[in-house]
């Protein structure tokens, strides 16, 4: 059951192009456990092996098989009440992160599900597994936030709401892409 949900979840993200073939991770909470994605592993087509288990608060012999985003992930169950997680590379979104601080979707329904999103890492440097505490601390204010040109983390009590938190922003992303190509458009006329 665990594996399906996985395997539900990266295959949607692959398929719409929100990771590449070896980007973004997903993890879930069991009480003072993580069941998280392996390092470098395939979203679009996970198996039982792609699923390392570890320690919220330690690290084991598993830990270091886990995704390079585990101190993230980590921080995100220690200051949240998250159970689900899921890391992507959404472009449009990406796009935006890198000229906004914050991302406010035009539509209705990125209003409502996403609302605000919060570009972080314009004062920091951005890497890799980067920024643990700075996208937890966000993470208690909003759903999902943006790391400037790096991602998106989405929270929720399944993986399939982090799902819909970052394939919601993406459209919304794609909808604001579209409003500003139309008023270059209308403004050339």
């Amino acid at each position: 059951m665990i594996l399906g949900q996985f395997q539900t979840t990266g295959h949607d993200l692959f398929a719409r192009g929100l990771v590449s073939s070896h980007s973004g991770d997903l993890s879930i909470r069991l009480g003072d456990r993580i069941i998280i994605t392996r390092r470098g592993c395939r979203l679009g087509c996970l198996q039982e092996h792609d699923l390392i288990e570890t320690g919220v608060s330690r690290n084991d012999r598993a830990t270091p098989l886990a995704s390079v985003e585990l101190a993230v992930h980590r921080a995100i169950y220690q200051q949240t009440p998250a159970l689900a997680i899921v890391h992507a590379h959404p472009p449009h979104t990406i796009a935006l992160s890198l000229t906004e601080t914050e991302i406010v979707p035009s539509d209705a329904e990125g209003s409502a599900i996403v609302g605000q999103v919060p570009v972080l890492g314009w004062q920091e440097e951005v890497r890799v597994g980067g920024l643990a505490d700075l996208i937890a601390g966000a993470l208690k204010q909003c759903r999902i936030v943006m790391v400037r040109g790096h991602g998106s983390f989405a929270i929720g009590q399944l993986l399939e709401e982090g799902l819909n938190s970052t394939t919601t922003m993406e459209q919304s992303s794609r909808i604001l892409f579209l409003l500003r190509s139309l008023k270059v458009a209308s403004a050339g006329s």
